[in-house]
């Protein structure tokens, strides 16, 4: 009988399809719902199908007591029709279930086979059947429960839909029943029928919100007693209804429809304003004691089990990701931290929310986990600023409480495992969430994060011996303290962590970190050490590396001063304790006066003393080997403390010449010339000059006190530039301070490099590697400074015989140098040196030949150097020498094979400098190059590869003719030669091959490109050398890159103008 009453709702729900001849709509609409409503009743009574329903009908009207059959209003009546049919499809279907569910399982159930389904039960409703219903719900709700809800309870239907509006003008509230009646009505029907699951998904799908608003409305709305309607009894039933149905209903739902119901906020728009179709402006106004209730029922929701999860999905799901959303997930935050009214203390009430907020860090849903954390993130860190001891006690303490586990770890309590790997990396992924991701430093973050900081560093420097996922985490979540946190914090941060003060905080004893099965990393016992050396190194190796883990730190640090003004602390710190120690060393200690417990105290103290400046130093040695000098002193102001730090070290003392070495005359005389440098700077402004008046006071002591004249003379002058701004500048300032740096170098300088060197003042390299990144700036030869290395152009009055006798020299230094200027002059093309042209190639082949690398080095220079000069000549004569050995009369023959790969060396730096000539110049190369692939030595063989792909990755189209020849060889040589060596050569020319033609290897390498591909692969496959293995691999990268440029081009735009003819 389902499909009859669903038929009977259809034909009362159904739209007319004669034409209507009423004048509005209003009447037309009035038209329609009593003829159907008439058309109903007259098929109840003539069709003899609906025989069961017309009984059916008649039942559930007889037990309505709230049907009004002389009711003039044709809305009402037509819903009364409507509850009534729905009642009675609801008796029905309950029937049918318990039947269903009481009756013995048919023959075909009990042979029921897996791949079956189960049979349907009777409330199990069509799509049709479904939508057929629908209609009749939207009916009741439109017509019957909305046009009675009073203003600013629920969304007027006004605002719904232009139909909405047509249907408030059409009910009539004058007539019986009273509205507050029908509303009671239809909203108990609704309830009822709500009690089948079937059709309880047909009403709270759509008209949730609907049926809350009118329980509200009837069981809360303030009734003045002359005029109430409803009795107490009515009231509390639609209560308990009401909390019944929150109870029940998905919460994120539930908490959606009760922010709707409390409407937008309060606003005076103009009458006849509508805010439109979505946002906060199609909410009214709500009423104050709707209000009120539905803030009271949220904060019922949040308090709950999971609330907070609730509240937030409710206002997220859907989201796009955009900057609404970031808006949304900052108004979550700021709900979540107001403690409402209904709670009993602030206490109670974060005791309750922190856990749930802290578990939406731990959401492993990628789709919603990024919101959740980003509104658990905002929260947290509101309730840190607003509530700062409930944050504390609730938010911070549970989240670092592995890491304070850590240091309060007892081998008794825990004798394996003190923190569990689980536990730990959850505490550092929620602190680098709230810390990190966060970024809004306070004090109480920072206080917080502060006491278990050096826990977290000793994380960090396991996993920096071991491969862990959690090293970035820790590395993080360090710099972040490093950068935010004051500078006197984090200096005593770093003194701590390097261990230089006492440490506290730190891992406790009996424990040390141990790898995890996940990656991370877990706390568990020590075992004990019964040698005690190998204890003892394992304590200095252990606090060795943690010196250069936070040196890697600082390094990370590079747009912050925080390492430079660490290590002045330290150098100032390095300098009171020499002036303690000069103080100690001139008092005398009277030990006849003193008991043996002073004496031991005495001892002990002084120890103490020692071992602290030793690990002073320590750190000192390893910042200046760990960092550059550019994150150590990247302002002016640091270089001027780091000089003041050095002067003053240089003034301790009563006498500076008692005591006084060459190294730390050194040390001053390149401090010298790093004031001098800053002083020569081009634009000095009155904030550096009164950034450099400190070294006022030390710079007069030294320039009186100093053993040094020249020293003293220094100082005067730049103590002077500094005291007149500049105004009084010697001329003599920038060279006085590359003469003392010159002077300062251990080796003293020959006669004639002296006489060589030119007046042009110059800046030491030795002092512009300790300025400020910004003031070491170019200068127009391009370089800061000359290095030493450079060797000056002889002067035009020693004659070139005295160059050609030098460089036959016995002495080493000497014969080096005059075969440096004689390249030099090769370079300028000396007229001189041209005539002399066949004697300067004989002098440098037998210099070739010579056992220190300083000569040979030089001689192979100059080879290189005269090849690209004059390459007809030279080159014909190298490839000789290269393929069968050195020509000279005086070569010794033992040593040809060595002559050979360094002629070799001299053939590779000239084919790098042919550049667009080497297809001219190449192809005699490439010919002997070749032969040297088949020599019997396999340097030589190996050397013949190496130079034949520096050739052949510059010859381009040129070499096409060549293609098959080279592969061939190559291949040949990767698949037959026993020395691994030269098979590492081999696939090198591959690899040079294709990066040298690049785009242009398809058309030169076409006809072989595949016996490359097939020998790379096998040698990738086969080859037992790895370092061979390594080379092919990045040969066919080369080749991968090549084709997918080949195969898929780069689009370029580009605009052509075509001249027709």
């Amino acid at each position: 009988m389902t499909s009859e009453i669903l038929s009977a709702i259809n034909i009362l729900t159904r739209p007319v399809n004669e034409a209507s001849a009423q004048s509005s709509h209003h009447e037309a609409l009035l038209a329609a719902l009593g003829a159907n409503k008439a058309l109903l009743l007259d098929q109840l009574q003539s069709n003899s199908s609906f025989q069961e329903v017309r009984r059916l009908r008649e039942d559930v009207k007889e037990a309505a007591e709230w049907f009004c059959s002389e009711t003039e209003d044709v809305t009402w009546s037509f819903v009364q029709e409507c509850l009534i049919l729905l009642l009675a499809l609801s008796r029905h279907l309950t029937v049918e279930l318990e039947h269903f569910q009481q009756a013995p399982p048919p023959l075909s159930v009990k042979l029921r086979t897996p791949e079956m389904a189960p049979p349907l039960p009777p409330d199990v409703l069509s799509v049709s059947q479904q939508k057929t219903l629908g209609a009749a719900f939207q009916f009741v709700v439109c017509l019957g429960l909305c046009p009675y809800l009073a203003a600013g309870v629920g969304v007027p239907l006004s605002r719904r839909s232009a139909f909405g509006a047509m249907v408030e003008k059409v009910v009539y509230r004058e007539v019986s029943p009273p509205a507050t009646r029908r509303l009671l009505t239809t909203t108990r029907v609704l309830l009822q029928l709500a009690e089948q699951s079937s059709l309880a998904t047909l009403v709270f799908t759509r008209h949730l919100g609907d049926v809350m608003a009118a329980l509200c409305q009837l069981g809360f709305q303030p009734q003045r007693e002359d005029g109430r309607l409803l009795s107490a009894d009515e009231c509390r039933v639609c209560k308990k209804a009401l909390k019944d149905l929150l109870g029940k209903v998905y919460q994120p739902i539930i908490i959606k429809e009760l922010l709707i119901l409390q409407g937008g906020p309060k606003q005076s728009a103009p009458a006849g304003s509508s805010g439109g179709p979505s946002g906060r402006a199609g909410l009214g106004s709500a009423p104050a004691w709707l209000r009120r209730l539905c803030g009271q029922m949220l904060s019922e929701r949040l308090m709950q089990p999971n609330g907070v999860q609730a509240v937030i999905r409710a206002v997220l799901e859907g989201g796009t990701g955009g900057d609404s959303d970031w808006r949304k997930c900052d108004a979550v935050a700021r709900i979540l931290v107001a403690c409402p009214q209904q709670s009993t203390s602030a206490d109670d009430y974060f005791r309750l929310v922190c856990p749930q907020i802290l578990d939406l860090l731990h959401l492993r849903d990628k789709l919603t986990a990024q919101q959740f954390q980003r509104v658990a993130t905002r929260a947290a860190l509101s309730v840190v600023l607003e509530r700062p001891g409930l944050a504390q006690q609730h938010l911070l303490r549970p989240v670092l409480s592995p890491l304070h586990s850590c240091i309060t770890a007892s081998s008794a309590e825990h004798p394996q495992e003190a923190v569990e790997e689980s536990a730990l990396t959850r505490c550092l992924e929620d602190v680098y969430k709230i810390w990190v991701v966060g970024n809004s430093p306070s004090e109480v973050l920072l206080a917080a994060l502060e006491e278990v900081l050096p826990v977290i560093f000793t994380v960090f420097c396991f996993t920096k011996q071991n491969v862990s996922h959690l090293r970035a985490t820790c590395q993080e979540v360090l710099l972040w303290y490093l950068s935010r946190s004051e500078t006197s914090s984090a200096l005593s941060a770093l003194r701590q962590l390097s261990g230089l003060q006492e440490p506290k905080n730190n891992v406790s004893a009996d424990f040390h970190f141990a790898a995890g099965s996940d990656g991370g990393v877990r706390l568990t016992c020590r075992k004990s050490c019964s040698d005690g050396e190998d204890e003892l190194y394992e304590k200095l190796s252990g606090e060795q590396w943690r010196l250069e883990c936070l040196m890697q730190l600082l390094a990370e640090l590079k747009d912050s001063d925080l390492p430079g003004d660490f290590f002045l602390e330290l150098l100032q710190e390095l300098t009171s304790w020499t002036s303690d120690e000069h103080r100690v060393d001139e008092e005398e200690v009277d030990v006849a006066s003193m008991t043996l417990l002073e004496v031991e105290q005495q001892l002990l103290g002084r120890a103490d003393r020692q071992a602290q400046r030793l690990v002073l130093l320590q750190v000192l040695a390893v910042m200046v080997e760990c960092l550059q000098h550019s994150q150590l002193l990247r302002r002016t102001s640091q270089v001027v403390d780091f000089m003041v730090s050095l002067l003053q070290r240089a003034c301790v003392g009563p006498d500076m010449s008692s005591g006084w070495n060459p190294i730390e005359s050194q040390t001053l005389s390149m401090g010298m010339g790093l004031v001098a440098t800053l002083l020569s700077a081009p634009q000095l402004g009155a904030e550096e000059y009164s950034c450099m008046s400190r070294l006022l006071p030390p710079l007069e002591t030294v320039s009186l006190r100093h053993p040094d004249a020249l020293i003293q003379e220094m100082a005067s002058n730049l103590r002077a530039v500094i005291a007149t701004h500049g105004a009084y500048r010697p001329e003599n300032l920038t060279a006085a301070a590359g003469r003392f740096s010159r002077n300062a170098e251990t080796k003293p300088k020959k006669k004639k490099e002296v006489e060589s060197e030119t007046d042009t003042p110059e800046i030491p390299v030795s002092s512009s590697r300790f300025l400020p990144a910004s003031s070491q700036k170019p200068s127009p030869t391009g370089t800061v400074g000359r290095s030493s290395a450079d060797v000056p152009y002889p002067p035009d009055n020693k004659p070139l015989s005295d160059w050609l006798l030098e460089a036959c020299d016995p002495d080493v230094p000497t014969r080096a140098f005059a075969l440096r200027i004689l390249t030099q002059m090769v370079q300028r093309r000396d007229p001189k040196l041209i005539q002399a042209q066949e004697k300067v190639l004989t002098l440098f082949m037998e210099n070739l030949e010579h056992e220190d690398s300083f000569v040979y080095l030089s001689a192979i220079q100059g080879l290189a150097v005269l090849a690209d000069s004059y390459p007809d000549r030279i080159l014909e004569r190298l490839l000789k020498d290269f393929q069968h050995g050195p020509s000279l009369p005086s070569s010794k023959r033992e040593r040809s094979l060595e002559s050979r790969l360094k002629v070799g060396e001299v053939l590779m730096r000239a084919s790098r400098a042919m550049g667009e000539l080497a297809p001219h110049l190449g192809r005699p190369l490439v010919g002997v190059f070749l032969q040297g692939t088949r020599d019997v030595d396999q340097s030589v063989r190996a050397s013949s590869l190496s130079n034949l792909g520096e050739i052949c990755q510059r010859l381009d189209f040129s070499l096409g003719p060549l293609a098959q020849e080279l592969s061939c060889c190559l291949t040949a040589l990767m698949k037959t030669e026993k020395e691994a060596e030269v098979r590492r050569a081999a696939v090198h020319v591959i690899a040079l091959l294709l990066r040298g033609l690049s785009d242009k290897t398809t058309q030169v390498l076409g006809d072989v490109l595949l016996d490359l591909y097939r020998a790379l692969k096998g040698a990738v496959r086969s080859d037992p050398d790895e370092v061979t293995v390594l080379h092919a691999q990045l040969a066919l990268e080369e080749l991968d890159e090549v084709m997918r440029r080949f195969i898929f081009p780069q689009e370029k735009l580009e605009k052509k103008i075509v001249v027709l003819p």
